[in-house]
């Protein structure tokens, strides 16, 4: 807005906080055109700066949010009209700061990012091409049980080699089963498949000659101490690199993976659900839409009516 055209008020607001409060170039520039923003649309509704309510405040939010300002930005606008308020409030201008109590939407959470089918496959049956053997029989059953039962990372290196009232979790080879501690404190059984138990038993053969005696984890560092999260997502970032994923791979990418492909093939909501140790269903949700996202590539590439742009 050209300072001319700004109401007086504006101005002394701007002045004051260039000279005043010293803002910084870039927080006048911010400040300047949100301002704006504030004096179009009590234009706009045909009401004075003076006399704006919270209603006004909330119709130009709305309208700036349905021309494409995020919810970020929206806070910022709100941010410096409230601050702009305030002070003309302070200097006997208005009685009521009307954007009082209004708060920007909030932003949409972003989906979480799944592997496709073909790269989670690929990655969980490849196995390292550098680190000693038994190091990279270990990142391959890691990578399987994540992949294949859904386990968050905190859940498999609380992992016991085996079953005992101290341990956090422990795989069942009989049973084909693993018991996990999950958020909450809350106990679950889930299911392990054939590829995720061979590659199991492989590193309970390797795993003696690099634990320690008393190391009662089921995944451990050449050290011989129970592995971390951290050196798990290290070990995956690398395993992806060198599988030459387009992305890069974190356990929980493989925990989407996991629930996203199941709910593809399922469409059981409520058994995914429990597999994933969700307290809410409408955690569990989430996938219905990474669900939808999937369905519409394959339209978008297969059905003769998809090239509707």
């Amino acid at each position: 807005m050209d300072g001319s055209a700004r109401p007086e008020a504006v101005e002394r607001y701007l002045a004051h906080l260039r000279v005043e409060r010293r803002a910084a170039a870039r927080t006048l520039s911010l400040y300047e055109n949100a301002l704006a923003r504030l004096v179009s649309g009590a234009a706009e509704a045909a009401v004075p700066l003076q006399s704006m309510q919270p209603h006004h405040v909330r119709m130009l939010m709305a309208k700036l949010h349905a021309g494409g300002l995020a919810s970020r930005s929206l806070s910022l606008q709100l941010s410096a009209w409230r601050g702009f308020y305030r002070w003309w409030g302070a200097q006997g201008g208005v009685a009521l700061n009307p954007v009082d109590g209004v708060r920007a939407p909030k932003a949409a959470k972003p989906l979480p990012k799944a592997l496709p089918v073909d790269q989670a496959v690929a990655l969980a049956m490849r196995s390292s091409e550098h680190g000693a053997p038994a190091l990279r029989v270990r990142d391959h059953a890691i990578v399987e049980l994540l992949y294949g039962s859904g386990l968050r990372v905190g859940e498999l290196v609380g992992l016991d080699a085996r079953a005992s009232d101290a341990a956090a979790g422990w795989v069942d080879l009989a049973d084909a089963s693993a018991r996990v501690l999950g958020k909450g404190a809350k106990w679950r059984s889930v299911p392990v498949g054939g590829p995720t138990l061979g590659a199991l038993r492989a590193w309970l053969d390797l795993r003696p000659a690099l634990a320690r005696p008393d190391e009662p984890a089921l995944f451990v560092s050449q050290r011989g101490t129970r592995l971390t999260a951290s050196q798990v997502r290290s070990r995956l970032k690398a395993l992806a690199l060198e599988a030459g994923l387009p992305t890069s791979v974190h356990p929980h990418m493989l925990r989407h993976s996991f629930a996203s492909h199941l709910l593809q093939s399922s469409g059981d909501l409520r058994a995914v659900q429990e597999l994933l140790g969700h307290a809410n269903i409408s955690t569990t949700q989430v996938y219905t839409k990474l669900d939808f996202q999937h369905l519409a590539k394959v339209y978008d590439a297969a059905h003769p009516r998809a090239k509707r742009r």
